[in-house]
């Protein structure tokens, strides 16, 4: 085929635009590393635009910070009181309540499904009276902000898929996560920073974690630009930010603008979404090397804001550090930021892994909340927090008072979120009183994922990408709709 009618083929209106967006970021640039002033073709140089018609109406929410909690929280320990399993302790878990559900291989092979209740009390909370463990006293402290859907559940009952599905939508490798989404969609208001950022800070509990996969922040069938860009958790957060020796940041761009050259030559020989994108990742790579060390100085922070995230808020790649960095972020204009923090896969000593996993998060968790509140970013931030599925009420392995494990449980589990355009103070759905099952107000991931859309002011239905023959979606074929008892 000649080349340029494969370019009119496969060239979108989309295409078109970013390439033009690319072509003007250069000429901006240029114009930035000669010390010039404004001008209105360099105000024009968007370099994360939005997709015409989007948003679909008026946003609540300009950003999301998603704090995944990787491995499965249990929900019985931490937002779902279940006192009256204090009576059922080492009973086997009645047939009525399992009803025949499947249940992993880890468990399967138990003589007994034992009832393990939690070992930690709770506590009423806030306005609202919301029941919480004293493993969370910090978040405890914020539950009147807190919309809290306590029935989500998932298709998958394993980690690798169910994180799939808890970020894509779907459990088979390959689609676009919800970063992606929100960043193809939405665009950014940075022209330094990525628009979709990734963290992952360590882990206290020491416990072996799930492994994570770039696929939770990839584009899937969406261009490449559109992947998460993943902030290392320890020494530089980027590699090879300072020039090399002997390379000015004049000769840098004098080096970038030519090979933008000869880029945008073959872009328009071919057509190739993937040059485009290549170009975009190398201006961008240039504008971290100045904006990075400025966005991890915490040197303009005040002693009260770092005492407020407490003390691991200044040892890099911790929870408390990466929340920070989330605000910050944000505060800048970047649309998504991604916070992965890992151990929470508890199929055995609970008595001594949750605790300290609880340690790392409640605390810098409570503090961002309040530190978006008090900054006004609170109201056009939407924060959310939860894992790719629950623990189950009957002990895997050895079961005493002071300590048990808990098996993956996907039928129901607890997920909040606060900040733009979600109601505080109010909790949806009731599970029964082993936390085994819905009774009242089924939460689909797809639902709860629709939500986040409808916050930030897209129609999950009508927001779609052609893919394999299909309008793919976020949400999925299947029905799914925002949870609206908890929008503000």
């Amino acid at each position: 085929m000649d080349p340029r009618s494969y370019r009119d083929l496969i060239e979108s209106r989309r295409q078109f635009f970013h390439g033009s967006g690319i072509r003007l970021g250069g000429l901006a640039l240029a114009m930035m590393a000669n010390g010039s002033g404004s001008t209105a073709a360099e105000a024009q140089a968007i370099v994360h635009p939005p997709l015409s018609g989007l948003p679909h109406f008026t946003p609540k929410a300009k950003s999301v910070i998603y704090l995944h909690m990787n491995g499965g929280p249990s929900q019985i320990d931490t937002w779902d009181y279940k006192p009256e399993l204090q009576e059922q302790f080492d009973k086997d878990l009645p047939e009525s309540i399992r009803n025949g559900q499947r249940i992993t291989t880890m468990t399967s092979g138990q003589k007994r499904l034992p009832v393990a209740p939690s070992k930690f009390s709770f506590a009423q909370h806030g306005e609202c009276g919301r029941w919480v463990s004293e493993l969370l006293p910090y978040t405890a402290g914020c539950v009147d902000d807190l919309a809290i859907c306590m029935t989500v559940h998932t298709n998958a009952i394993n980690h690798d898929p169910a994180c799939t599905f808890v970020m894509t939508g779907a459990e088979v490798p390959g689609k676009a996560s919800l970063g992606s989404w929100l960043a193809y969609g939405l665009g950014s208001e940075s022209n330094n920073l990525p628009a979709f950022v990734v963290l992952t800070p360590t882990w206290s509990s020491k416990a072996a974690a799930q492994a994570l996969f770039t696929r939770m922040w990839s584009s899937g069938f969406l261009p490449t630009r559109f992947n998460g860009v993943a902030l290392r958790s320890s020494g530089d957060p980027v590699l090879y930010l300072p020039d090399p020796p002997g390379v000015s940041r004049d000769d840098r761009r004098r080096m970038l603008d030519s090979l933008a050259k000869l880029n945008q030559h073959r872009l328009d020989q071919l057509g190739d979404p993937e040059i485009a994108t290549r170009m975009a990742q190398y201006e961008m790579a240039f504008r971290m090397q100045s904006s990075v060390p400025e966005l991890t100085d915490w040197r303009d922070e005040s002693p009260e804001t770092l005492e407020m995230y407490g003390p691991d808020v200044n040892t890099p790649g911790t929870y408390a550090a990466s929340t920070l960095l989330a605000r910050r972020l944000v505060e800048r204009g970047v649309r998504v930021v991604q916070l992965l923090h890992r151990g929470w896969d508890q199929h055995n000593n609970i008595a001594n892994d949750l605790p300290a996993q609880c340690r790392d998060v409640d605390q810098p968790t409570a503090a961002l909340l309040k530190d978006l509140k008090q900054r006004g970013l609170l109201e056009s931030t939407l924060v959310v927090w939860g894992g790719e599925f629950g623990r189950t009420a009957y002990c895997q392995g050895g079961l005493t008072r002071e300590n048990y494990g808990r098996d993956h449980h996907p039928r129901c589990f607890p997920m909040w979120m606060a900040g733009g355009g979600i109601r505080g103070g109010v909790s949806v759905g009731k599970t029964d009183d082993f936390s085994y099952n819905v009774v009242e107000r089924p939460v689909h991931i797809n639902d709860f994922n629709a939500t986040i859309m409808h916050c930030m002011g897209i129609d999950h239905e009508r927001f779609t990408f052609q893919f394999q023959g299909l309008d793919q979606r976020l949400t999925g074929v299947e029905h799914a709709q925002p949870v609206r008892e908890i929008l503000a």
